[in-house]
């Protein structure tokens, strides 16, 4: 088990393992992966990157999800 860090998540400080990935935050969210976007320190990511970029002190997240529907 790796050490805290703090991080931002759509402006809001929050803490997580050092050794986490995106996709770990965002399983640890109940954020389901195909329907999000997320920018990490203004970088959009490929979601085949979720589980493969590790999340760094200070790292800025915002995660924009995609609602379903329309006419």
């Amino acid at each position: 088990m790796g050490e805290g860090i703090q991080i931002q998540v759509n402006g809001e400080q929050r803490g997580c393992q050092a050794d986490a990935t995106v996709g770990d935050l965002l399983r640890e969210l109940a954020i389901k992966t195909e329907r999000v976007a997320v920018e990490l320190n203004l970088e959009i990511l490929d979601r085949q990157e979720f589980d493969q970029r590790r999340l760094k002190q200070g790292d800025r997240l915002e995660i924009l999800s995609f609602i379903g529907g329309g006419s």
